[in-house]
């Protein structure tokens, strides 16, 4: 999976603070939250180093997507993958919407044309990170 991704130099919950703030700044929110290692840990026992995946979305996009083609809410929101490093470091990957709407078959030129207008912001937003 093709992904934008950077490894910055500060925790999980200091790193997430920084993609919630560049996202915002890019329009986008975040929708949904998962912490994997926690529902890991509950569900299966399971230890694990932290990792969560948030779903990001852009109000703006999401509507211009399903004006194209309501199935393209299949592929919303975009996900956005923090996780433990170690050394208290943190790798952030965000999926490159080009690659997830490929995933979704043929969606015409408009579709194309706006997963790079997004997959541009969030890659802008991952080089904030990277300083």
């Amino acid at each position: 999976m093709d992904a934008f991704e950077v490894t910055l130099d500060e925790p999980l919950s200091a790193a997430e603070a920084a993609v919630r703030r560049v996202l915002s700044e890019e329009g986008f929110g975040i929708l949904t939250e998962i912490d994997v290692a926690a529902t890991l840990e509950a569900k299966l026992g399971v230890h694990r180093p932290p990792l969560k995946i948030l779903g990001a979305c852009n109000p703006s996009f999401a509507h211009r997507a399903l004006g194209i083609d309501p199935a393209l809410a299949l592929l919303l929101p975009c996900n956005v993958v923090l996780e433990d490093a170690g050394k208290s470091r943190t790798r952030v990957a965000v999926a490159d919407p080009r690659v997830v709407l490929s995933a979704g078959g043929n969606n015409g030129d408009a579709a194309v044309a706006l997963a790079t207008e997004a997959s541009l912001a969030l890659e802008r937003a991952v080089a904030h990170l990277a300083g």
